[in-house]
């Protein structure tokens, strides 16, 4: 043994993180969560060589996309996206989708539609070479905690959804959710919706528990359905009906949750 490991120690190692790999899910779920890490860190690099030519602009986020497709097949993840119909629009809308964990990027690339520019949290621009990827590909970076400049951040955008033709997508949620529902929705989303006088398209993320739970440390294979609704209009409301608006769509985006993540009165199956 002690000569195996002095001649081929690389190759024992290796032996040993196979092993290891197979046997400890809480190892299996470091070693997958860190190459996910160091994937989406070193792609962003090519992106931002890629796009250093056009500069800042909303047009980038293809190459952003892509560099995210191929992670699906790595981690054999089958994603269902059903409503396609409902992003064949060329007018602006605001996107909401349901916020889980960090795997959402992963799989919202998947319906991202052209020329929708996420609205993000500012931390994420300091996140290496991911967040410089981001700026470059037009993403909307917003300080959660100057609430002022949030809102003059909004009002900038919703002037200029038509005028620049594009769409921004949202979390409502504002933050991630892991526990299995809905967080109460924020009003940025709707707010800016009713001031550029664009529909509200809702899209919903299917509940990752039957491949990745953090708690559990489990990230298997598994299926993700991404179901986008019918869009709702908002052409003609103002300002005072924003919070009727806001849980009339909450509630639509909760009751699919629970219905393509086969639950029932909010337990899985």
């Amino acid at each position: 043994m002690e000569l195996l490991l002095l001649h081929y120690p690389f190759a024992f190692l290796f032996i040993a993180f196979l092993v290891l790999y197979q046997v400890n899910t809480g190892f299996r779920f470091f070693c997958k969560m860190t190459f996910y890490k160091l994937w989406v860190f070193t792609l962003s690099a090519l992106v931002i060589i890629i796009s250093i030519p056009r500069g800042r602009n909303v047009e980038n986020m293809k190459f952003l996309r892509m560099s995210f497709l191929p992670l699906k097949y790595i981690f054999g993840i089958k994603i269902v996206v059903k409503g396609k119909e409902n992003l064949r629009t060329k007018k602006p809308f605001v996107l909401v989708l349901n916020h889980q964990t960090s795997l959402d990027i992963m799989v919202m690339m998947n319906t991202l539609p052209n020329r929708c520019a996420p609205i993000a949290k500012k931390e994420i621009l300091y996140m290496g070479t991911f967040g410089i990827a981001c700026w470059l590909s037009g993403v909307i970076f917003i300080d959660r905690k100057k609430r002022e400049e949030s809102i003059t951040t909004l009002t900038e955008v919703a002037h200029s959804l038509h005028k620049e033709n594009y769409s921004v997508l949202i979390f409502p949620e504002g933050t991630r959710n892991h526990g299995g529902s809905m967080l109460p929705f924020k009003r940025g989303a709707f707010q800016l919706a009713v001031k550029a006088q664009v529909p509200i398209v809702p899209v919903v993320i299917s509940s990752y528990h039957n491949f990745y739970n953090q708690k559990e440390k489990r990230f298997t294979p598994g299926k993700s359905i991404i179901q986008i609704l019918p869009e709702v209009e908002t052409l003609g409301l103002g300002p005072d009906d924003v919070p009727k608006l806001t849980e009339q769509v909450r509630d639509s985006m909760l009751t699919t949750y629970q219905e393509i993540s086969g639950m029932t009165n909010g337990t899985s199956h």
